[in-house]
């Protein structure tokens, strides 16, 4: 999945200015939650988790976080975490955020650094390698 991909809703547009100022803003407050351990959640205190975005539905209705643990491991505890607390998750970016409406929250694991890894690799093979030097 490349830029183009990770970059457009459903419908296949692109995100407009709106979406992405709510969504940078919700990423930054939930960041900013799990950093403190707000949540009531001895699972998610013991987490160190990274919102790399914050994606909004063109309604704003929805917010799907990717989050990555600390180090990438422990992926689907974090996620079955923040899953399992998600409404208490949705009261404290409301609480601490500028939003006069509180969207849907849904998580996902970020998978940007695992393609980061893969087209590392793909650039380490040696035939990739001498195509590029050619």
């Amino acid at each position: 999945m490349g830029d183009m991909a990770k970059n457009t809703n459903r419908e296949g547009k692109a995100p407009t200015q709106r979406m992405l100022r709510v969504g940078e803003q919700i990423r930054r407050t939930l960041s900013e939650i799990l950093q403190r351990g707000d949540v009531h959640d001895p699972d998610l205190g013991r987490m160190s988790i990274t919102v790399g975005e914050v994606r909004m539905s063109p309604d704003l209705r929805v917010a799907t976080a990717f989050i990555l643990p600390l180090g990438g491991h422990g992926k689907q505890e974090a996620l079955a975490a923040l899953r399992r607390n998600r409404h208490e998750v949705r009261h404290l970016v409301v609480k601490g955020g500028t939003q006069k409406f509180a969207p849907e929250l849904r998580f996902e694991i970020d998978g940007t650094f695992d393609q980061m890894d893969a087209t590392r690799a793909l650039l380490a093979e040696d035939h990739v390698r001498q195509d590029l030097d050619d």
